[in-house]
């Protein structure tokens, strides 16, 4: 800010300018006009002088008029070279008066409709930030400086959630809303704050903001992660799994939030799993990749042994690859001889799908616990292609070792 101060002087000073160079040269000229009345003055004195000696008898006519000549030739070489003279109307403690009033008024005009405090944000956001609390600082005076910025506003929201600061992020969130419009991502970020702002408790405002956002845009990020964890939270673990893969669909590749994303649906699953549900199926005209069709059943020397209620995993692993299940189906003995379709769509975590690996073995598990990994009786198949076709029998008829 210094070079811009000294600017400003320089420039008052040339402002200052216009108003004392008149008032300056108009105290010469009264001095030029001073020396002049002095010398007409003297110049009558002595032509009285003169005439008075006349009288006397002490000078001829020739001798007055010599004298005379002599005295006006004084007064022409005392006089020459003073200018016209020039008078000012205005007075001297007019212009005196402005150029007191003209760096006070300045001063405080500029203070009232200046940018001094803009000119200083730009400068400090020409550098980077040493730390977030400072970023934060920078923001906070930029929003102040500039209200009506939704840019500004949402990059301060977006710094307070990144300080766990939910409460005073929803309020920006909402502001940015207010001037930007209801664009589906601030409608979900603003829900989202406002739903780790209320303890992570679930209202009905977050419930319009997410619907709205994912009205606008069914891809909208935040707001499928959001109702996930909201489902998630709330045990409605097949609603989690449905929006977290809805969202890992809208994700690049590369993205470093799908390895998060892969375990927060892998443990959803697992819950449903555990809980004696069912993973919802695909339908077979949307699936892409492997489909393994397998019928289960029971040997009759087990008939006797099991209950109706107990828990059966109908499940694909791979021979060469992670012993985790790449596919997985929970019946009951119930329904068994069953039919049951594995496909890429059941994978419990997305990097691990039945297309990824080329050998297979089918598993079905009895478990009177409801725990997929242990269980009292099993059944597996010989190691197989993931792409075959052709529908396989598998019967549980062996002690779960």
């Amino acid at each position: 800010m210094i070079d811009f101060w000294l600017a400003a002087g320089l420039l008052l000073l040339v402002a200052l300018g216009f108003l004392l160079i008149p008032v300056l040269r108009g105290r010469r000229v009264q001095r030029e006009e001073d020396r002049t009345a002095l010398n007409v003055a003297l110049y009558q004195e002595r032509v009285a002088e003169l005439q008075s000696q006349q009288q006397e008898g002490v000078l001829s006519s020739t001798q007055m008029d010599s004298g005379r000549a002599e005295a006006a030739r004084e007064l022409l070489a005392d006089t020459e070279g003073v200018g016209t003279e020039r008078v000012s109307r205005l007075g001297k403690p007019l212009p005196l008066l402005a150029a007191l009033l003209v760096p006070v008024l300045g001063f405080a005009l500029y203070l009232h409709f200046g940018a001094s405090d803009k000119v200083e944000l730009t400068r400090e956001f020409a550098q980077p930030p040493g730390s977030l609390v400072e970023m934060t600082s920078r923001l906070e005076r930029a929003v102040k400086a500039q209200p009506d910025s939704a840019e500004g506003i949402y990059f301060l929201a977006r710094t307070y959630m990144a300080q766990d600061r939910p409460a005073d992020a929803a309020t920006m969130f909402e502001r940015a809303v207010n001037l930007a419009g209801r664009q589906p991502e601030l409608l979900g970020q603003w829900a989202q704050a406002l739903y780790f702002a209320g303890d992570k408790h679930w209202s009905p405002q977050i419930q319009a903001l997410s619907d709205e956002a994912l009205k606008l845009d069914p891809k909208e990020v935040t707001s499928l992660g959001l109702k996930g964890i909201a489902a998630f939270e709330g045990q409605r673990y097949q609603e989690a799994v449905d929006y977290w893969k809805r969202l890992l669909a809208t994700l690049p590749a590369n993205d470093p939030s799908r390895s998060a994303l892969e375990g927060g649906i892998a443990r959803a699953s697992e819950k449903i799993l555990e809980n004696g549900g069912r993973l919802a199926d695909t339908p077979v005209a949307v699936i892409q990749g492997a489909v393994l069709r397998v019928r289960v059943s029971l040997s009759a020397d087990l008939q006797a042994k099991v209950l109706p209620g107990d828990s059966v995993f109908v499940f694909a692993r791979a021979v060469s690859g992670p012993p985790a299940p790449l596919a997985v189906k929970r019946v009951t003995v119930a329904d068994l001889p069953v039919d049951v379709e594995l496909t890429d769509a059941d994978a419990m975590m997305p990097q691990l799908k039945l297309s990824n690996f080329a050998e297979v073995q089918l598993v079905a598990r009895v478990s009177r616990a409801g725990q997929p990994t242990t269980g009292e009786w099993i059944g597996r198949s010989q190691p197989l292609p993931s792409n075959v076709t052709a529908r396989q029998a598998l019967t549980i008829d062996s002690p779960d070792q």
